[in-house]
């Protein structure tokens, strides 16, 4: 891992794949608690495990299964959203995709895991 802002976490705890997206989150994105939406972080999710699987088929992927989606902590408004993705499994019509969302906050400065989930696409 290269970016600094990691370096303070133990091995265990740092993002597993290739960092495929990275956004604000912003307060257009927020539910009726002022936390980011979980519909929003998994529309970013979808969109950071694809291009691992664009890069993988060569040609156009849709998804066709999401599973084992786990909603550590909320996401609050103004951190840094980065979606990691590691590539779980090949199959002959399939790819498997497992995306980690970790955030920076720029405020109090800590890192944290906060959804992962595995995408399937075709």
């Amino acid at each position: 891992m290269t970016d600094p802002f990691f370096d303070n976490l133990p091995e265990q705890e740092q993002p597993k794949g290739t960092l495929t997206l990275q956004t604000l989150s912003m307060p257009a994105n927020t539910n009726p608690h002022g936390d980011i939406f979980g519909g929003w972080l998994l529309s970013q999710m979808d969109i950071a495990g694809a291009v691992l699987a664009l890069e993988v088929a060569q040609g156009k992927v849709t998804t066709v299964a999401v599973s084992g989606m786990t909603f550590l902590r909320p996401v609050p408004v103004g951190t840094l959203v980065s979606c990691y993705a590691l590539l779980q499994a090949i199959g002959t019509t399939s790819i498997t995709v497992g995306v980690e969302v970790w955030i920076k906050d720029f405020i109090n400065h800590k890192t944290m895991k906060v959804t992962e989930g595995n995408f399937v696409y075709v």
